[in-house]
């Protein structure tokens, strides 16, 4: 039996890409989770990166284990609908991706997103055909759990470095969204014109844009192109580990400066309630 929580908590997450655009900050832990949703954000995403990182690992080399338990706590750790980076479903073939969506699912996230990169530097993006096959095996995971699950459909040809990545990333897009993706992302966009030709392309599907560095749009720029939510992914996590660094540099020097902007532990505190 479905869990009645989890389904009103995957229902507001659909309604949420309906209409607007909303922020999808990406938390590594439960602590950050809680801050996030302290701050009045209406949904989370996880982050591999920064998962990673705290862990003391590279990205991409968390096992699928690992990235579920981060998915389950950080769905325990508020009320709020969660999307899971679930990168390339942890495994190359679809069958493997198809069983490990319906793992991710089990998790009580809101929606997971599937990406078409390989990892491997040689042959960095699966060929169509198979990223095609990969997005309707995660389909079929998630509509043979009965649960509303979101699927989001990620073409990461400008993070590899492929040497077309606009027109390839819409024509990508737009076949994820035939196989049955209800989102659709190109992570690397950098200007309103590559946005809005993405945003053009996919309608009337809802589009997701990554904003991880100092932008000189803001969110409402976005929603006056149809962008129905942005996330950061390890932005935060990167803001976090800047700011440790730098504490950590001057306190290697002998100088106590870098505390100045620390926050007090009874205000952290507070944040964990």
């Amino acid at each position: 039996m479905a869990d009645p929580r989890l389904s009103e908590r995957r229902a507001a997450f659909r309604r949420l890409h309906e209409s607007g655009c909303f922020l999808i900050p990406n938390p590594w832990d439960p602590g950050s989770a809680k801050v996030l949703a302290g701050l009045g954000f209406k949904a989370l995403a996880t982050t591999s990166s920064g998962f990673a990182w705290s862990r003391g690992a590279h990205d991409r080399d968390m096992g699928v284990d690992a990235v579920l338990e981060n998915c389950r706590e950080i769905v325990a750790a508020t009320s709020l609908p969660v999307n899971a980076d679930f990168r390339d479903g942890h495994a190359p073939a679809p069958d493997g991706v198809q069983s490990n969506t319906r793992r991710c699912v089990e998790t009580g996230v809101a929606g997971l997103s599937i990406e078409d990169a390989t990892g491997s530097p040689d042959h960095p993006l699966y060929d169509l055909e198979t990223a095609v096959s990969r997005l309707r095996a995660a389909r079929a995971a998630i509509d043979e759990s009965g649960e509303d699950v979101m699927l989001i459909g990620r073409a990461e040809c400008f993070l590899v470095g492929h040497p077309d990545p606009l027109p390839e990333s819409i024509r990508r897009l737009k076949a994820y969204a035939a196989a049955g993706a209800d989102c659709l992302y190109a992570p690397g966009l950098t200007t309103l014109e590559q946005v809005d030709a993405v945003v053009s392309a996919v309608a009337p599907k809802p589009v997701n844009v990554l904003i991880g560095w100092p932008a000189k749009f803001t969110l409402k720029d976005l929603e006056a192109r149809g962008v129905r939510r942005v996330s950061v992914g390890g932005a935060l996590a990167g803001a976090a580990w800047g700011a440790f660094t730098r504490a950590a540099k001057l306190l290697a020097e002998g100088k106590f400066d870098g505390f100045a902007d620390n926050l007090s532990h009874p205000d952290i505190e507070r944040l964990m309630d």
